[in-house]
């Protein structure tokens, strides 16, 4: 079969579950073609969005600005490891630097790479600057988070799926719950080898679990009384998906290590970075952390203009204003019904809950129908259905995708 050869929507199904590793179970839609806040699939029929790639393509699938960088840097350099230096990464570094106000960035490809990394250096801060005995640091995390799916990260999921068969596990996590103020000081008074709190300013893969108004500011503010780093995961909820450039900007902290990732490159390239100042980041020296493709140029590239287009097309503010829209417009349906029980969400990082368990087909059979009715949307946690668009969708298009989900929902009253 010509790898160029058109397949039919099956065929391409078929190809995967004979080839691939079953590590996943998508929709059943098969996608050839993307461009705005719309995809299409082999046979042609279109589709909003309603996942942007888990909030890898904020800016909108194939942005020609993003995707001309990436092109133009394609033909001219793509690789140097990190054996030399190239004229791209250093631009790339002073420009996202100043972008979220940071010293200095370590770049990586992805978010599970870039959580692996800010876990290193917190560690390595803990011993070199803040006097922890070696291999006794701690780190502590909430429960229910969704870091990633390496040795480490898995670790300290409580998620069984990603867990389970994978052990032995790696030691030094501390897990309390989230949005639980006291549970955060009482892992830190008493512990002097405590060296850092990761956290998700929203727990995404949880359900879009929004902490109560004041937690992060007061979480960094526990940090800070004990010398603890505060470790924002802003892979999903960063770049300006919940109306802000940054979730924690919602309540102005100021993260000492941050994690991007996803939509830092629009979703057209693996990027990832993490950011912090030269009080934590100097910590790292030759050697001692890399990747033959972190900070390649052509990443370099794509991100700084993946950056850009956040900035000039006010994707924070429009995701702000849309959010608002389409949690008001939801809620005016979920008060005439028992199908859904409410919408919670930040921005357009939003989620319904389902009125069922978590181990019903409901929400899966919501998504089909959805599908059906030209939206594509995926169920998290069984009952939960996770709405995150591209921000550049505009107010009629969004009107349009609640009046779509609202007609779903009602063919399951």
């Amino acid at each position: 079969m010509a790898v160029l050869e058109q397949l039919t929507s099956q065929q391409a199904i078929d190809l995967e579950n004979a080839y691939g590793a079953h590590n996943y179970h998508p929709l059943p839609v098969v996608l050839t073609k993307g461009e705005g806040v719309y995809v299409w699939d082999v046979e042609g029929k279109r589709y909003y969005d309603f996942l942007s790639a888990y909030s890898a393509v904020n800016q909108g699938h194939c942005h020609p600005k993003i995707v001309g960088a990436m092109v133009a840097q394609a033909q001219k350099l793509t690789l140097t490891s990190r054996a030399f230096y190239n004229d791209m990464l250093g631009k790339y570094e002073k420009f996202a630097c100043e972008f979220f106000g940071f010293d200095k960035l370590l770049p990586m490809n992805t978010g599970a790479e870039a959580v692996e990394t800010a876990l290193k250096i917190c560690r390595k801060w803990a011993y070199e600057v803040k006097g922890i005995d070696e291999n006794e640091a701690e780190i502590v995390v909430c429960k229910n988070n969704f870091h990633g799916r390496t040795t480490t990260i898995i670790s300290f999921s409580n998620d069984p799926v990603a867990r389970k068969n994978f052990g032995p596990y790696t030691n030094g996590f501390i897990k309390i719950d989230y949005d639980d103020l006291e549970a955060l000081e009482e892992a830190l008074k008493n512990n002097p080898n405590v060296a850092g709190f990761l956290v998700e300013p929203i727990q995404g893969e949880a359900g879009v679990y929004v902490p109560t108004k004041g937690y992060l500011a007061k979480a960094k503010a526990i940090c800070e009384k004990y010398n603890v780093l505060f470790i924002a995961d802003e892979v999903q909820t960063g770049i300006a998906r919940t109306g802000k450039l940054l979730a924690v900007n919602h309540e102005d902290v100021t993260p000492d290590v941050l994690i991007l990732g996803k939509a830092i490159s629009g979703g057209v390239y693996p990027v990832s970075a993490v950011l912090a100042n030269n009080a934590v980041m100097n910590v790292i020296k030759p050697g001692n952390h890399g990747s033959t493709f972190g900070g390649n140029p052509v990443a370099a590239a794509v991100a700084v203009a993946a950056l850009e287009v956040v900035k000039e097309e006010n994707l924070a503010k429009n995701a702000e204003v849309l959010g608002n829209l389409f949690r008001s417009e939801l809620n005016k349906y979920i008060e005439t019904t028992t199908i859904v029980n409410l919408v919670r969400g930040k921005g357009l990082l939003n989620a319904i809950v389902i009125n069922d368990d978590e181990d019903s087909d409901t929400a899966w059979n919501i998504c089909l129908a959805l599908r059906d009715n030209g939206l594509l949307a995926k169920p998290t946690h069984g009952n939960i259905i996770r709405f995150a668009p591209p921000l550049i969708m505009n107010e009629t298009q969004l009107r349009e995708c609640v009046a779509i989900i609202v007609k779903t929902l009602k063919s399951f009253e």
